[in-house]
């Protein structure tokens, strides 16, 4: 009878694995990105260096934007450290998010775009965290948001601690405002 209950168990909590896979695929692993179309500001959005801020500047270089945000929340990136104090043909700003979430980085971006009128940003951030950046950062701004992203090459172990950091971190923002 145990044998029985622990396999039942096990066979349901299978199910519930395939099936969160299967209905979260479309927000984490191929959410909606955008077009490119010339904007105010490039914002790439802190994380991991997986080629959003080589991205970010490329977009600049190419004619995209006049400008690129970066969020810094990192303590001492050599790389961003470069970025930031860099000479560039076009405006580079960075700014360490308060807090040091997408929420900062929303708020951060609300701020800017009032402060220069900007009415559209191409945001910058990886695959699994497209859908819930857009989730925050419309709740911070209303002005246009454009979400690409370098499409990194991450692990099945990695896709599986997203897909989990990502729901916990939309059931948090979903509680929270701006």
């Amino acid at each position: 009878m145990r044998r029985r209950r622990l396999a039942w168990s096990v066979l349901g909590a299978g199910l519930a694995v395939v099936v969160a896979t299967v209905a979260l695929w479309p927000v984490y692993v191929r959410p909606r990105t955008d077009p490119l179309a010339p904007a105010d500001a490039v914002l790439v959005l802190g994380g991991a260096h997986d080629g959003r801020e080589q991205l970010g500047l490329r977009l600049a270089r190419d004619g995209y934007a006049p400008r690129v945000v970066f969020s810094d929340p990192y303590e001492n990136s050599v790389m961003l450290n470069r970025i930031c104090h860099g000479g560039y043909s076009f405006e580079v700003l960075c700014f360490d998010p308060s807090p040091r979430t997408t929420r900062g980085e929303g708020r951060e971006l609300a701020r800017l775009a009032r402060a220069h009128n900007w009415r559209r940003v191409i945001v910058v951030t990886f695959t699994p965290h497209i859908s819930r950046a857009r989730y925050i950062l419309r709740k911070c701004w209303d002005g246009e948001l454009l979400f690409i992203d370098p499409e990194p090459d991450l692990s099945l172990p990695r896709w599986a601690y997203d897909y989990a950091y990502q729901s916990v971190g939309y059931a948090k923002a979903f509680f929270e405002d701006c």
